[in-house]
């Protein structure tokens, strides 16, 4: 069990970003598909009006020592440190999955190499006046982990036996489960009691909740057609924004329903409220003032506004992956101010937006807000 010492707060990496004053951003009927300028060489610029960016791929400079093997989650501290984690391979156990870089994106330090063959998804959590790594691995590793922001372990657990919905031996085995008996969890999102929701995304299909001491409460959704139930509850996310006019409203969960294109919205007892069509499988999602990204695996990044209307798509680049056939394994082929398959993103405080694409050999991209 973990350390309950510490007093805690739902602030999680993408809270930071989220707690800072609103900005202010009119929502468009239609979204204006961002359109890459090159200005200079090495120098991209994309989207439009108020959320125009100049994109820089590569961002985070990787020592020569080290080699990114699928990017898949991106978080920020305090501080404006970059963690990302990546996948990782099962037979390289000597090599780290998490890497953390300064706010120029030079390399600080890396470890977590107990998540390699399954890094996946990463957020800090301040609590108190400490702050936490929360870890999620699938694939060959199966696993939620807390964990301080030097890499050492606070806790580490396996599959919820105790939910009733997974094949026995599941919370000791290493064997990929693709089944809905299986734990093959992706992300994390925080509540205000302490406590936090944990989304079984490849696995169960379905979302769990935990208390603050990371005991198992209750679980939902499950393998379904919506409204309720998941085809890969990939990202999620509580959302605090205000509404519309700027007034207060009832946080709400928010899960990625990848497979079928959609988002769900959840009041907190879990009572489903509504779909969000119009994605192209929708990965993770992120909030700072009245605004929602959502990266998207079939190439864009869109941002919402306040009632949920697409602003702006960034990198929009779909027919590309129809054309080049697997373009994510041929950097070569890759265009400036294009995505290929955006799998995490967060703003920073100052709007900024940090990307990671789920590409074979890894890419993190920053998007400065001009």
């Amino acid at each position: 069990m973990p350390d309950a010492s510490h007093a805690m707060s739902p602030m999680s990496r993408r809270g930071f970003a989220a707690g800072i004053a609103s900005m202010a951003a009119a929502s468009l009927a239609t979204p204006a598909f961002a359109r890459a300028r090159r200005l200079s060489p090495g120098e991209t610029i994309i989207g439009e009006g108020d959320h125009t960016y100049r994109a820089v791929h590569h961002f985070p400079k990787m020592p020569d020592r080290f080699t990114w093997q699928t990017t898949h989650g991106v978080s920020l501290d305090s501080a404006g440190n970059l963690y990302v984690i990546h996948e990782g391979e099962r037979g390289r156990k000597d090599h780290p999955s998490i890497f953390v870089f300064d706010p120029d994106g030079t390399f600080v330090r890396a470890f977590g190499s107990e998540f390699q063959g399954g890094g996946h998804g990463i957020d800090v959590r301040k609590e108190g006046s400490d702050e936490f790594l929360y870890v999620c691995a699938y694939h060959d590793v199966k696993c939620l982990a807390k964990l301080t922001l030097t890499g050492e372990i606070v806790w580490l657990q396996k599959a919820p036996m105790e939910a009733g919905c997974y094949a026995a031996g599941e919370n000791t085995s290493t064997t990929r489960n693709w089944s809905r008996k299986g734990f093959l969890p992706t992300n994390f999102a925080f509540l205000d009691d302490g406590g936090f929701l944990l989304a079984d995304g490849y696995g169960s299909f379905r979302v769990h909740r935990y208390d603050r001491d990371a005991r198992w409460i209750s679980s939902f959704g499950g393998e379904g057609k919506g409204e309720g139930t998941f085809n890969t509850p990939h990202g999620i996310w509580i959302d605090r924004r205000p509404g519309p006019d700027g007034t207060p409203r009832e946080p709400t969960i928010v899960v990625c329903d990848r497979k079928h294109h959609a988002i769900q919205r959840f009041s907190l007892d879990t009572t489903y409220l509504e779909t969000i069509t119009g994605f192209g499988l929708p990965a993770n999602i992120d909030t700072l003032g009245g605004l929602m990204l959502v990266p998207e695996l079939e190439a864009c990044v869109t941002i919402l506004g306040p009632d949920n209307t697409p602003i702006v798509k960034l990198g929009r680049a779909v027919e590309r992956l129809k054309e080049v056939k697997d373009l994510r394994k041929q950097p070569d082929q890759w265009i400036d101010g294009q995505f290929i398959h955006p799998h995490d993103a967060c703003f920073t405080p100052a709007g900024d937006i940090i990307v990671a694409e789920w590409v074979a050999t890894g890419r993190v991209t920053k998007l400065f807000r001009v």
